[in-house]
């Protein structure tokens, strides 16, 4: 029996707070009494991963600033000193390199399960919007961070991606100018990027994140099956093929992010470079504008779209394939986002819908994988000819996908949820 004195002081201080701030509210309306549907499977882990991600690399990221220079003289040095002197220092930079991988491998995952079970369609198009848009972020955010250790690969990387503006016609030059905020890379643009990393970005990422899941939680969550749960209810309005997300959910979400920090754990102390993919070799050396390094590439989670950039080796229209190429890596991003109006089946999830769909999202996900491992890759004419046959196949995916999903036939849907 709990002391009956603490309750009730406890329940006072909760009535003072609450007639304050709605914490209790707040507490029922996202997690307590928020229903979600009672057949969630392994691919719903990823969302709540994603926000542990997010956690830490605010956390180490804090602790990061306070002994890193963000000064072109002293950025290597410090990033140096952070891994040597500071005491646990090379642990909680491994722990934010490292989370930057783990934060693309959660999000990618997270994005495919979305593509799986149609939670882009009607009621949930702002929910991926504001997901897309988050991505979009993610991905700002991760491009000025890897310029701050400032070493070999961080320099030369950015100096690739950001001379790509300076190929759109008139502005492009200017642009890129306006971007490195001098002549060449300098500290300046260091400067620069660490401020937008570490202040400006953050702010919108942390803003986006609250806005999708108020989304979320206001049309609710889909399932596998891609059924509205909110359909059914019982006497007392509760849905019957629905459970409330705490503590049930809360708990399943404890055995993902057990496993999830198992695997963390072991990449952080036993393999911080990821064979190279995570911190790449050249970055072990002090940047130098002198010395180009034998192979530039991105980091590994924008090699996708790296690799579309290079399969664009021709000239259109009078357009130059520099150009093209960057319009094309643009375009790849900006399909994600009217998704949600390119698919016209009338059922959500991939297990209902036609073998056409089935095929075009299973061939996706391969050139997907395939455009990864060649944006890492030097060029040859073999992989550039591979890199433009997967790069078909991603357009064909979207831009097909207004023809396929309505001449498909599709299966009955059941009326509640399996599973």
């Amino acid at each position: 029996m709990g002391n009956p004195n603490r309750v009730k002081a406890e329940s006072g201080i909760m009535r003072w707070v609450d007639d304050r701030f709605p914490a209790t509210q707040m507490w029922q309306d996202h997690l307590s009494k928020y229903y979600a549907p009672k057949n969630f499977n392994f691919w719903y882990f990823f969302g709540s991963l994603a926000l542990l991600v997010l956690v830490n690399q605010i956390l180490t990221g804090v602790w990061l600033t306070m002994s890193y220079n963000p000064s072109g003289e002293g950025a290597f040095a410090s990033v140096e000193y952070i891994m040597r002197d500071v005491e646990y220092g090379w642990l909680i930079r491994y722990m934010h390199s490292t989370g930057a991988s783990a934060f693309f491998v959660v999000i990618y995952l997270h994005m495919f399960r979305g593509l799986l079970y149609g939670s882009y369609k009607a009621p949930r198009e702002l929910v991926w919007i504001f997901g897309m848009a988050l991505y979009l972020m993610l991905m700002a955010e991760a491009f000025m961070g890897y310029l701050l250790p400032w070493g070999q690969m961080s320099y030369w990387g950015a100096q690739v991606i950001i001379s790509l503006f300076s190929a759109i016609p008139v502005v492009g030059p200017d642009l890129a100018q306006w971007v490195r905020g001098d002549f060449l890379i300098s500290g300046i643009t260091l400067n620069r990027f660490f401020a937008l990393h570490v202040v400006a970005l953050p702010i919108v990422i942390l803003a986006l994140v609250v806005l999708h899941l108020i989304a979320l939680h206001e049309v609710g969550s889909n399932n596998p099956d891609g059924i509205e749960i909110k359909d059914k209810k019982d006497e007392t309005g509760k849905p019957l093929d629905g459970i409330p997300f705490h503590p049930y959910y809360t708990v399943k979400d404890l055995v993902g992010v057990a496993v999830f920090l198992f695997v963390f754990c072991v990449v952080v102390f036993y393999f911080p470079e990821g064979g190279g993919y995570f911190l790449e070799r050249p970055n072990f050396e002090p940047a130098n504008p002198l010395k180009t390094p034998d192979h530039i590439a991105p980091v590994w989670y924008f090699t996708p779209f790296y690799a579309i950039l290079r399969a664009i080796t021709f000239d259109i229209f009078g357009l130059d394939a520099k150009f093209l190429g960057v319009l094309f890596m643009g375009a790849a991003i900006a399909l994600l986002f009217v998704l949600p109006w390119l698919d016209r089946s009338p059922v959500r999830s991939m297990r209902y819908k036609g073998w056409m769909s089935k095929v075009m999202l299973t061939l996706f996900a391969i050139s997907f994988v395939i455009l990864g491992v060649l944006g890492a890759l030097p060029a040859t004419p073999i992989r550039t000819l591979v890199a433009q046959i997967a790069t078909l196949i991603y357009f064909a995916f979207f831009l097909l996908m207004p023809l396929y999903t309505k001449l498909e036939k599709t299966k009955p849907v059941p009326e509640r949820v399996t599973g």
